[in-house]
């Protein structure tokens, strides 16, 4: 059963930058995406990012682009970060990150949230103005 653990959430100060991360376990086989989703009270859950361990391709969502980037740790590719910075108060969030079996030849991994199987249970981000 795959398992996914968020951490590295806390409270900054607009402008600030964080880095989160995503340890995931349990793979049957070595093709997955693993994307990040934010969700804010109130609000949908919304994709911000994803990506692939068939070729290392990261996709956006309009949030995430030009300020969040998303890597793996390592080659092991079972640790995934999301880099965020200048961040602002309404980045303010519970973060997810999740995870999806995807075919072995490369594909894009949009980071649509119905798409995902395996979910984490979420690190809250606050940014204060």
């Amino acid at each position: 059963q795959v398992q996914l653990v968020e951490s590295g959430g806390d409270t900054v100060q607009s402008g600030e930058s964080l880095r989160l991360s995503c340890v995931a376990t349990g793979f049957s086989r070595d093709s997955y995406a693993i994307g990040w989703f934010r969700q804010a009270p109130g609000k949908e859950r919304e994709g911000l990012s994803a990506i692939s361990s068939v070729d290392g391709g990261a996709y956006y969502g309009d949030s995430a682009e030009g300020r969040f980037t998303t890597t793996f740790r390592d080659a092991a590719k079972n640790t995934v970060y999301l880099q965020m910075n200048n961040l602002q108060p309404n980045d303010t969030a519970t973060y997810y990150c999740a995870a999806r079996y995807i075919p072995s030849t490369p594909v894009v991994v949009t980071p649509m949230v119905v798409l995902y199987d395996y979910w984490g249970r979420g690190t809250q981000v606050t940014v204060l103005p």
